[in-house]
């Protein structure tokens, strides 16, 4: 069998539909071995800064995560706000793509400025842009 792409890959998108589309082409696709799904930014970021806590930070934090941008409490933009603020450890495992139904062009400029975002992909995820994924 060969090796998985990504130890890791996170989803985090308030609808729970989305999630579950998206989780099952990750898993088709077969380039990770865990998913890691949240429904909120709020919930994702918590979780990231307890896992960044433990010694083995770089075996359990996620090298991709999979971000909406319009999300309640806390959307996206914020959510990167706050991962910034995240341990050095966190910011160089984690690549970020923002995955969303934005075709609004400043939301797309406005992710450009942030380091840990790789790429902007619009929903929804496709068998093929998971497969052509390189980060």
């Amino acid at each position: 069998m060969a090796a998985k792409k990504y130890r890791t890959v996170m989803l985090i998108d308030d609808n729970e539909i989305d999630n579950l589309i998206n989780q099952k082409m990750i898993e088709a696709s077969s380039i990770t071995e865990n998913i890691y799904t949240h429904t909120g930014a709020k919930s994702a970021i918590e979780f990231l800064k307890n896992m960044e806590k433990l010694e083995m930070a770089d075996q359990v934090l996620p090298d991709l995560i999979f971000l909406d941008i319009d999300m309640p409490l806390m959307d996206g933009f914020q959510f990167l706000d706050e991962f910034e603020k995240l341990s050095n450890v966190a910011k160089r495992k984690c690549k970020i793509v923002m995955l969303t139904s934005s075709i609004n062009p400043q939301d797309f400029n406005r992710s450009k400025k942030y380091e840990a975002v790789k790429l902007y992909l619009n929903k929804p995820l496709s068998h093929d842009s998971i497969l052509k994924l390189d980060l």
